[in-house]
């Protein structure tokens, strides 16, 4: 029997364990009651990014954007499909760079949107902008724990 999965809750941060045989049947945090998958990407700040990156199983893809950002804006709707597509999967981030610099920072960001997907906690592959949006299907395709 393969190990279980640990998803963070999309609405308290609390880490739960699942199998992955259970992530598409809706599954709900064991803290809060809530959906762990809700179909749309979640908007994080750095604190709560870090818990996610740290303790999730699943690969996350980040769009990095800002308001004020034309093509960021753009692309908001083909990612927020993706999201509904193919969680639970993979766990859908949005983070604004005005309000969190550090992880921009970090990250070695210099243009934007910036598009990441981070797997066991590293970046495993990164875009600047969005032209296949194809591109989250092969990431998650290719990053997803199997039976997910």
């Amino acid at each position: 029997m393969p190990e279980p999965l640990h998803v963070v809750c999309p609405h308290c941060d609390a880490a739960n364990r699942l199998p992955a045989e259970r992530l598409a049947h809706g599954a709900k945090c064991g803290r809060c009651q809530k959906a762990l998958f809700t179909g749309a990407p979640v908007a994080l700040d750095a604190a709560r990014f870090d818990r996610h990156l740290a303790k999730s199983d699943l690969p996350l893809i980040v769009d990095f954007w800002a308001a004020w950002c034309g093509p960021c804006r753009a692309i908001a709707p083909i990612f927020a499909r993706a999201a509904a597509e193919l969680e639970p999967r993979a766990r859908f981030i949005k983070v604004d760079v005005d309000a969190n610099p550090q992880l921009q920072a970090h990250y070695g960001i210099r243009g934007i949107p910036a598009l990441f997907c981070f797997a066991g906690g590293k970046v495993a592959a990164q875009q600047a902008g969005l032209s296949d949006p194809g591109l989250f299907r092969n990431w998650v395709e290719q990053f997803a724990p199997k039976g997910a």
